[in-house]
């Protein structure tokens, strides 16, 4: 929501089940039609099934309630995991957006490994509690599997820090040790613990609209700036 809202068109695809992102950005359960379902299992589903949410620039392809099932089907489903890559290549051709970002669910499975598949960078939320710490090694040597075995232009983008709470000597802990494994893949922005985050969903808008002078949503935008600058470093420092 924080690149769109910085003037780039986005297309969000929620391959999670839970559907938040969608909820999040306005899009109720009970007015989604076809979606990220659709999306990987039918083979004429259109660019139409991606619609306009409440944030200007940003469209979504939202968790339709099929996509629950969609890890079992996809079992038996030829090339099950270069489904979402393959629907996904004409939209990348004829669009005008100007990223994809693909939402994946917290577990790896047929799913996520779609996402995997069809993205050609990582950036991963790292929330600043040790269990998280110690489940982000495993999920680099994941990346690095499916970029040797199914995508090599597979790369980790980035790493956010996120619940960071300057109260909590864990978040200093958990951030130092990120920086000295990670380096300058962990991004200088981190994401605050803030209680307008966590009350933004419940209303169906992203924090930014909810609350834009709240710490968090300027932490977004911070971090919209950031991975801007990251990606077209030359773009940005001409603004």
């Amino acid at each position: 929501t924080a690149l769109a809202a910085s003037g780039e068109r986005v297309l969000l695809i929620d391959l999670d089940p839970q559907g938040n992102a969608s909820t999040g950005l306005g899009i109720s359960r009970t007015n989604r039609g076809a979606g990220t379902y659709a999306l990987l299992l039918d083979d004429n589903a259109s660019e139409s099934i991606a619609v306009p949410s409440i944030i200007e620039n940003l469209d979504v392809v939202a968790a339709d309630p099929d996509l629950a099932g969609a890890e079992i089907e996809l079992v038996s489903a030829d090339g099950r995991e270069y489904r979402l890559r393959n629907a996904l290549r004409q939209w990348r051709a004829g669009s005008d957006y100007s990223f994809i970002l693909i939402d994946c669910p917290p577990s790896l499975g047929l799913l996520t490994l779609n996402g995997l598949v069809a993205a050609n960078a990582v950036l991963v939320p790292l929330q600043c509690e040790f269990f998280a710490l110690e489940g982000i090694t495993q999920l680099v040597r994941t990346i690095e599997r499916v970029k040797q075995a199914l995508n090599p232009t597979l790369r980790l983008q980035g790493i956010v820090l996120t619940m960071y709470d300057r109260r909590n000597n864990l978040s200093d802990l958990v951030a130092a040790d990120a920086r000295g494994f990670f380096g300058s893949q962990v991004y200088d922005t981190m994401i605050p613990r803030n209680i307008r985050i966590s009350e933004s969903p419940s209303h169906g808008k992203p924090v930014i609209l909810y609350d834009p002078r709240s710490p968090g949503a300027q932490a977004y935008l911070r971090l919209a700036q950031e991975f801007l600058q990251r990606e077209r470093p030359d773009v940005v420092d001409s603004k």
